[in-house]
């Protein structure tokens, strides 16, 4: 009895629509239909400039450990030592006037 209620359950979450979709925002970026291609976390600086060339301006090393930032067109790069920690897409952020 209890499995044929869990079935039931189950049947009823899968096929009732769901009402109250909701689009979610991230505040201070603004949605883009468009993929940006960036260097993804964990690949080494070489790897970097491998795939994207050299950047249009070097920052850092700032701190310890050693956080270093490359500036692209429309993106940037953040390291620690020689690894991408993170990348940001400039053309979907937000910035104070």
């Amino acid at each position: 009895m209890r499995s044929q209620i869990t079935i039931i359950a189950l049947i009823y979450a899968l096929t009732v629509p769901s009402f109250g979709a909701e689009t979610l925002t991230i505040p201070g970026h603004m949605p883009t239909d468009s993929t940006q291609i960036m260097p993804r976390r964990g690949i080494d600086m070489d790897k970097v400039v491998a795939e994207f060339g050299e950047p249009d301006q070097r920052l850092g090393p700032i701190g310890e450990p050693p956080i270093s930032e490359w500036v692209y067109g429309s993106f940037r790069v953040y390291f620690e030592h020689q690894t991408v920690l993170h990348t940001i897409n400039l053309s979907t952020l937000i910035l104070p006037k």
